[in-house]
């Protein structure tokens, strides 16, 4: 049986690299003692090889596999431009 990948939507916060952007995932959860709901955010790089994404956009990534040291998402599309 094939493993679904992962896959997030966020906003692009740095594309200051070539063919890598960082992107900010953002996920509520709720706290297993308190229940407070509580943000979390997580910072993932991806690759961009076409660098179509810019800086504010909100864009869809898929987990890969590892392309270097700290990238294994892939942008999919670019949902919304800034």
């Amino acid at each position: 049986m094939a493993k679904k990948t992962k896959t997030y939507t966020g906003e692009v916060i740095s594309d200051r690299m070539q063919k890598s952007v960082v992107v900010v995932v953002k996920s509520l959860y709720q706290h297993p003692v308190y229940k407070k709901t509580v943000k979390r955010i997580t910072k993932l790089m991806a690759h961009d090889p076409e660098g179509l994404s810019k800086a504010g956009d909100t864009v869809s990534i898929m987990e890969t596999r590892p392309l270097s040291k700290n990238k294994k998402w892939l942008v999919r599309e670019v949902i919304k431009k800034a």
